[in-house]
């Protein structure tokens, strides 16, 4: 079997083993099974019901990330994207007034946009027009961007008061102390080079929360997973009319659009997957599975999915092939069946991990020109858009906007290739129709 494994994903070539891919498969499901939870809650919100839309989160991230791994062979893990989901839940129905069935047909749609553009190789050949300094930037982006969110959910950061954007946390609450025991044991077994640093940490502070009942254990270990009767195959095409449907459908498109191609292109490169000019050998791959897992999405009855953002800890933990990705799919079916006990791993225990695979991301940074202002400029905005404005989206977009301008204020732009101007088409397209509120 381990040689089978071993030809299958070339773990040899890429110098991974059976047991570092496992170690990095559960790493990775574990910093990402909030989603298990988070996902049907923000939803509920749009009135989709709560315990299939559960079910719904999990078949979705076990379908597109075991495609990842057989298919595309690359150690990407999908999931229904955060922020994608509230813009469902809070713009496209709470305040655009569709029903979720119809925004649900919105998400159908826009997969379906996806899959054409996908084999039609558009996509794909976007990707690749994207400028390497900005591929630099989304990769340090991303990592500020999760440890934004490692730090708001370790309780570290919070929502400011006052007219200040953002205060510190009660540092000396026992929550908080827990993350911070867990961010200093991963940071101590990263320094003595313990393998699998960020797994060992989150188990022990999950540990530590249950020994002094700072988190209840779970009242059972196991359950059935609620039936996707009420939801799947409930999404309305008809509910989508008039110019705003129009919108609604593109701002979905292009904010997947922009998630997927920064995250493919940042966590790679920090897996040194990206060849000698920069580009994914094989986009085409992972970009038809988070294709097919948004039209999947659809039609269980849950939003927007693609390769997620926290594939980066399983990165870190050593996973480098498509054996990552299916070891992470088999945990997400055990959750089925386990979510009990597995949504038991808290905010505290994960939190650190994300900001430690933050702090690990940001390398990419002294590779950005930053004596030539065309090329740090938009950068610049990229990386921090991603983090300020919450939205890896805004900051991408950002980037394709301001790249072709400046080098048409430098006088450059006629080394600019037809797919910069398409981006920054794009950009000025999202701008345009990205709802502000």
């Amino acid at each position: 079997m381990t040689a089978r494994l071993n030809r299958y994903f070339a773990l040899q070539a890429h110098g991974s083993s059976v047991r570092r891919e496992f170690i990095a498969g559960l790493t990775t499901f574990l910093t990402m099974a909030y989603i298990i939870v988070v996902n049907p809650a923000i939803l509920a919100a749009a009135g989709i019901p709560q315990g299939p839309s559960t079910t719904a989160t999990i078949l979705v991230a076990m379908a597109g990330t075991l495609g990842m791994g057989l298919y595309a062979r690359r150690p990407f893990a999908v999931a229904p994207y955060m922020g994608e989901n509230a813009f469902i839940a809070f713009t496209v129905v709470k305040v655009l007034g569709f029903s979720w069935q119809a925004a649900l047909g919105a998400v159908f749609l826009a997969g379906l946009l996806f899959v054409l553009l996908t084999v039609a190789r558009v996509r794909p050949w976007l990707v690749n027009a994207i400028p390497v300094s900005l591929r630099h930037s989304f990769a340090v982006g991303i990592g500020l961007f999760l440890a934004l969110i490692g730090l708001n959910q370790a309780g570290i950061v919070g929502a400011g008061a006052g007219g200040a954007p953002l205060r510190v946390g009660a540092l000396l609450s026992p929550s908080v102390l827990l993350a911070v025991f867990a961010f200093l044991l991963i940071e101590l077994l990263l320094i003595r080079r313990i393998p699998g640093a960020i797994l060992w940490g989150m188990l022990a502070a999950t540990a530590a929360g249950f020994l002094f009942h700072l988190h209840p254990l779970p009242h059972t270990w196991v359950s059935a997973p609620p039936s996707l009767a009420p939801i799947v195959g409930q999404f309305r095409l008809q509910g989508l009319t008039g110019w705003s449907s129009v919108g609604v459908v593109f701002t979905i498109f292009l904010l997947a659009f922009v998630d997927t191609a920064g995250t493919l292109i940042g966590v790679s490169a920090r897996a040194g997957l990206l060849d000698e000019t920069g580009q994914l050998p094989q986009i085409e791959r992972p970009m038809l599975v988070d294709a097919l897992s948004t039209v999947l999405a659809g039609l269980l009855g849950t939003t927007t999915s693609g390769a997620f953002i926290e594939s980066a800890a399983g990165v870190e933990a050593g996973g480098r092939t498509g054996l990552t990705a299916v070891v992470t799919a088999l945990f997400f079916g055990l959750a089925l069946f386990a979510a009990p006990l597995l949504t038991r791993i808290p905010a505290e225990a994960y939190g650190p991990a994300l900001v430690v695979v933050g702090l690990m991301m940001l390398a990419p940074i002294t590779r950005i020109p930053f004596d030539d202002a065309t090329e740090a400029i938009p950068s610049l905005a990229a990386i921090v858009l991603m983090s300020f404005t919450y939205n890896i989206g805004i900051g991408i977009m950002a980037g394709f906007l301001l790249y072709p301008l400046c080098k048409l204020a430098a006088g450059r732009a006629r080394h600019l290739s037809a797919g910069v101007w398409v981006l920054a088409g794009l950009a000025l397209v999202f701008f345009a129709f990205y709802p502000y509120r």
